[in-house]
């Protein structure tokens, strides 16, 4: 008993809490379970109610009545707004879905501040609820015990809307069978937007009456999009009820987890969420046949011709080939031309300019490495910031220990990274689509907690900044001119890419593409799938980890928003900007952003938000296969994340990569 009156008050603030996540992750639910769109704007829809409703709240019953309907009707608009938005990718797969909303919420997220300014605004609530009210000998505000009523009696009341009413059977037909829906008289199209609309009511309706409880001011949208979707994750899709069961455990980890085990809350959330989603994985491994049609004596024949064409030849019914010698020098030229524009930049570009380059060739790095996973091993990640702050953390204490050597900083960055990746890989490899999404994503928001509680080694939230300059070489001295470090930052880079790229191009990368592309009749022909994935996720954490040591050489500090979710989905933009089988695509798309993020934002101060959500909207409508799809036709670039495997269940574009193409 004194354990539980020590500890009621967190426990009921929990419950608070963790009902207001309810609200609003079952519209995230229903956006994503049903509509099928994978909503990273979902947040921003919160703070348009929250924002209103702080905005309308007077401390009278009437200014919160205004509020919540002005709040939930706003939503509920650009619920539909994004229906009609995210109509056009409805073939595309989550990946354009994502980045599409992600954008969204950028702009969405600037105009809000620019319409109520960047201070959290205050919320005044009727006086009779501005209170304490007893609760087992302790005080409590009475605003929190009304606001549980109201989200208990708003999941009852959702519950019986898609279970027992005419409208939950057409929203749940159109999940199931939207054909059949159709034959019905019904549009599934005009229930997506419905969906979809009331997806954003919710989350309006929360955000006018959580606002008490989580604010309006900056973060509000991304911390709120973040627990819904673990919420999301450990609830799944089919059930309100397990929705509102693992809300409230989400919201009693963050209350009352805080107040029992501090050192511990900070990790559970997402460590709970990755081994979720990696046990779901266990039940959907890729089939091993070729087709659903194929025989097993067929399975045994193609391992038998493998055996004895050995175990390094490629099976010719595989959708790829070789690549021809001939060709190399083509191939290679607008590497070559692209390496002689950047190593003029020293003498056209002043300091400050200068130093965005290089920064652009690290971000460019971790892009490089996105698209190893996304474009050719078909993993598309939002967690590549991961072994990317490793790599950087690494170089930045390595030297703060005297181990200044340009080279010896790499090496061992990227080896760490390496390290890091192979212990994640396990869980990553074996997942699929948006699962993969979703696993890479609590990948690198626990290692953003780690990063922030682990300030002996990352420095915390201040980061890390003082320590020695960089030696390009053995006896040199410390670089401090920014052409200096352009040019150290530029020779590592260019050496990382054409290793990567020689890589691609050998048969281990033609593997890799086959992995991608023909995944079940790989496993027929008795290749160890796998153990290719792993080696390929493995080598593109040692690549994020020498654009992370690059980062932090060019910049001289190191911050945790250097390698924050932010930095996660710029990188995976900047391979889709390039095409994702594009490495100097993914290269200009990371010199793309840059050049919006920090050189066309300073001259319009405060907007660099709003001008990189554009740039994402923009490369998801008008660059469908990325730059390198605008050289040679269609058939130069390879879709976003590359055809669906096993068990994945949203639709994706054909695979228009020729036999044997790797875009350089």
């Amino acid at each position: 008993m004194d354990l539980l009156d020590a500890h009621l008050v967190p426990a009921v603030d929990g419950v608070a809490f963790g009902l207001l996540l309810f609200v609003v992750a079952a519209g995230l639910s229903l956006a994503f379970g049903t509509a099928g769109v994978l909503n990273l704007s979902h947040g921003m829809l919160y703070a348009i109610g929250a924002y209103t409703g702080a905005a309308l709240s007077d401390g009278t019953w009437g200014g919160l009545a205004l509020g919540l309907a002005a709040g939930t009707a706003a939503a509920c608009a650009a619920g539909a707004g994004l229906s009609a938005a995210t109509a056009p990718l409805a073939r595309r797969g989550h990946l354009a879905q994502a980045l599409l909303t992600f954008g969204l919420a950028l702009v969405g997220g600037d105009l809000l501040i620019q319409l109520f300014g960047a201070d959290e605004l205050p919320v005044r609530v009727p006086e009779a609820l501005d209170s304490s009210v007893t609760l087992l000998g302790h005080r409590y505000p009475a605003y929190r015990l009304c606001f549980i009523v109201m989200a208990v009696l708003l999941a009852a009341f959702g519950t019986w809307v898609l279970t027992r009413t005419r409208m939950g059977a057409a929203v749940r037909a159109a999940a199931d069978d939207p054909q059949m829906l159709a034959t019905t008289g019904h549009s599934p199209r005009a229930v997506h937007t419905g969906v979809l609309a009331a997806a954003g009511a919710l989350a309006g309706a929360a955000g006018v009456l959580g606002a008490p409880i989580i604010g309006p001011g900056p973060g509000t949208s991304e911390n709120v999009l973040m627990l819904s979707l673990v919420v999301v994750v450990l609830g799944g899709l089919r059930s309100l009820w397990a929705t509102l069961a693992a809300a409230v455990a989400v919201g009693e980890v963050q209350t009352l987890g805080v107040s029992v085990v501090p050192d511990l809350a900070p990790y559970l959330l997402f460590a709970a969420m990755a081994a979720v989603l990696v046990l779901r994985s266990r039940f959907a491994e890729p089939a091993a046949s070729v087709t659903a049609g194929d025989s097993a004596g067929t399975s045994a024949l193609l391992r038998a011709r493998n055996r004895r064409e050995g175990a390094g030849y490629l099976p010719i019914s595989l959708p790829f080939s070789l690549p021809h010698t001939h060709g190399a020098a083509r191939r290679a030229a607008p590497l070559l031309v692209l390496l002689a524009v950047l190593a003029a930049l020293p003498w056209v570009l002043d300091a400050y300019t200068l130093s965005l380059a290089g920064s652009a060739l690290a971000l460019g790095l971790l892009a490089v490495s996105v698209t190893v996973l996304t474009g050719y091993a078909g993993l598309p990640t939002l967690g590549q910031t991961a072994p990317f702050a490793v790599g950087a953390y690494a170089t930045a204490n390595l030297a703060e220990a005297g181990w200044t050597m340009g080279p010896v900083q790499v090496v061992l960055s990227a080896l760490a990274a390496a390290l890091f990746s192979a212990l994640t890989g396990p869980a990553v490899v074996r997942a699929r689509g948006t699962t993969v999404l979703m696993i890479t994503l609590a990948v690198g928001e626990l290692t953003g907690a780690v990063v922030n509680r682990l300030k002996s080694v990352t420095g915390g939230a201040d980061g890390l900044v003082g320590f020695p300059a960089t030696q390009a070489l053995w006896g040199g001295e410390g670089m401090f001119e920014e052409s200096e470090l352009y040019t150290y930052a530029l020779v590592v880079a260019a050496v990382a890419v054409a290793v990567t790229l020689l890589v691609l191009r050998s048969p281990a990368g033609k593997l890799l593409t086959g992995t991608r592309g023909a995944e079940a009749r790989m496993r027929a022909s008795g290749h160890p799938v796998g153990r290719y994935l792993l080696v390929a996720h493995i080598c593109a954490g040692a690549l994020a980890g020498v654009g992370g040591s690059l980062m932090v050489t060019v910049q001289q500090y190191l911050s945790p928003a250097d390698v924050g979710f932010e930095i996660a989905a710029f990188a995976l933009l900047a391979a889709v900007i390039g095409g994702t089988t594009s490495v100097i695509g993914a290269l200009m798309g990371a010199g793309l952003i840059v050049v919006t993020r920090d050189w066309v934002a300073g001259s319009w101060p405060g907007h660099g938000p709003l001008l990189l959500g554009v740039l994402f909207v923009a490369a998801v409508y008008l660059l469908p296969r990325g730059l390198a799809g605008l050289r040679g036709g269609s058939g130069r670039s390879g879709p976003e994340p590359g055809p669906p495997r096993s068990g994945e269940q949203h639709p994706s574009v054909p695979d228009p990569t020729p036999a044997g193409k790797v875009s350089p």
